[in-house]
């Protein structure tokens, strides 16, 4: 280092160690000096270089706006900001690499690894373990020592079993665990078992165990009906089934059920999940609004689940109906109800896309009690509307609306 840069190198910290005050008032008179009076004679009356006087100068007409440029507090502000972002750089990075680490066929079960990639790559380790929510003193310990003595001792046993089970493939856990105590290793049955199980070892004379089995749901009922979808009196004959319908929050159920005497939906219930319960609740709807004794009725749907159902037989027998059910994949069996839920998808679901399903619910119950029910006419009802016909056939069994 030559002798002016030593020098300037002492004022620089010379100055760094002066006092804000003496700092201000040098300013201060060196902006009042009088005409004719230079720098060079100020800053040695203080004790500075001139260079030092001149950046203070420089620095104090920025900060009170008389030339632009940044101030202090803003250059402050600034390294502030960017260690800020420097920091949520490294926490994202962070998380990229832990989602790309966990994604892993074969899920990692320690972090440390991903720990100590970080940091070969920049990543402080205080900010991977804060971000991941781990202890740095272990990743430290693991890293002194990333192998225990207890995990190698553990493979030195797996290694001595695998080459029992490959010489003996019938043995099972107990004579493996025998097989290996005899070469001196210290271990109960337990350790062998689960070492054993981890790894897939077994006796090729094992017999796998059994996985209990659901039980068996309720029988079907017999076809009652076949295909003929008339009925002589109200309460005769019902017909059933579930529909579905997509919309912005996800699918819509519907189960509706159909009294064939005048085609008026007597019961429905929708739901966001296709259950039993949503079975249950159209027979609930369908025996109170008919207000009537409906034992002896049939009840008839195809064979899905949802109507096999303990639940929806338990329901059939509180009330006195009659199960039927069609043959399985043939839907002309429960044609009669295929056709309103045809008819249901032209004229509501297909018209334009669902939002939310309680959007769609509106719909569907308005189009069925507004239109379908009081509106549309059918000619299997003598050019009569549903409601016009159970009040003008069979007054005596007109229901409220």
């Amino acid at each position: 280092m030559c002798g002016a840069e030593r020098c300037c190198w002492k004022d620089v910290h010379h100055a760094q160690a002066l006092s804000r005050e003496f700092r201000e008032d040098v300013i201060r008179v060196a902006r009042n000096r009088e005409p004719g009076v230079l720098l060079k004679d100020i800053a040695a009356d203080f004790g500075i270089s001139e260079s030092c006087l001149t950046n203070w100068l420089r620095a104090a007409d920025v900060e009170d706006g008389i030339r632009p440029g940044t101030t202090a507090a803003e250059n402050e502000d600034l390294k502030a900001a960017r260690r800020r972002i420097r920091l949520l750089e490294q926490e994202n990075e962070v998380l990229r690499r832990a989602a790309a680490y966990l994604s892993q066929a074969n899920l990692p079960e320690m972090m440390f690894p991903l720990v100590r990639d970080l940091a070969a790559d920049g990543v402080p380790v205080t900010v991977t373990c804060r971000v991941l929510k781990l202890c740095r003193a272990q990743y430290y310990r693991w890293r002194d020592e990333p192998i225990t003595p207890g995990e190698l001792d553990e493979a030195y046993l797996a290694n001595a079993i695998f080459d029992a089970h490959r010489d003996d493939p019938e043995f099972g856990y107990r004579f493996l665990a025998d097989e290996v105590r005899a070469q001196g290793f210290e271990v109960s049955d337990r350790v062998v078992w689960r070492i054993c199980r981890d790894m897939g070892w077994w006796s090729c004379f094992g017999k796998p165990r059994r996985r209990k089995g659901s039980r068996p749901g309720t029988p079907a009922h017999d076809d009652l009906v076949l295909r003929r979808f008339s009925a002589s009196a109200p309460n005769q004959l019902w017909v059933a089934d579930i529909t579905e319908h997509p919309t912005a929050e996800g699918k819509l159920y519907c189960c509706a059920i159909k009294d064939l005497y005048s085609n008026r939906i007597v019961g429905w219930s929708l739901d966001s999940r296709m259950k039993a319960r949503l079975v249950v609740a159209a027979i609930e709807m369908a025996v109170a609004r008919r207000d009537a004794d409906v034992a002896g009725c049939v009840f008839h749907s195809d064979r899905g689940s949802q109507f096999r159902a303990r639940k929806v037989q338990r329901a059939l027998t509180r009330h006195g109906l009659v199960g039927s059910m069609g043959q399985v994949g043939a839907a002309g069996d429960n044609a009669a109800m295929e056709s309103f839920f045809a008819l249901l998808q032209r004229n509501v679901l297909d018209r334009q896309r669902w939002a939310t399903r309680d959007q769609l619910r509106i719909a569907i119950v308005t189009w069925i009690e507004r239109t379908y029910h009081r509106r549309r006419r059918q000619a299997a009802l003598g050019r009569l509307t549903p409601i016009e016909y159970e009040t003008i056939i069979t007054p005596q069994t007109a229901t409220a609306a």
